[in-house]
């Protein structure tokens, strides 16, 4: 069973969250301001996929990393955003916290 796209879902509560609207969001990426709403709308509803670098820009914009719009599950984005949040240091000892020596 192939799962859902998580994009759309992530997209969107990222935006929501900073409180912006689908046409804000997509000006202050270098949509034009025309056609920024409805090409948002159709990347929240799973229409149409934005491309890697969009998805760069938009990751910039709502303040999450990158691999947070591929995460299926919730507990994974919320980790995935805490982890972006540490420092090189704090990141090292996390993963040798959490990854066994082989």
């Amino acid at each position: 069973m192939q799962k859902d796209n998580p994009i759309p879902a992530r997209l969107k509560e990222a935006r929501k969250k900073a409180k912006i609207t689908q046409k804000e969001l997509g000006v202050r990426i270098g949509m034009e301001q025309s056609s920024a709403s409805g090409r948002m709308n159709h990347y929240e509803k799973g229409r149409h996929i934005p491309d890697i670098s969009t998805l760069r820009r938009m990751a910039e914009e709502l303040n999450v990393p990158l691999h947070y719009f591929f995460c299926e599950d919730e507990i994974s984005a919320k980790l995935v955003c805490a982890v972006d949040k540490l420092g090189e240091k704090e990141k090292q000892e996390l993963l040798e916290i959490l990854v066994a020596p082989e």
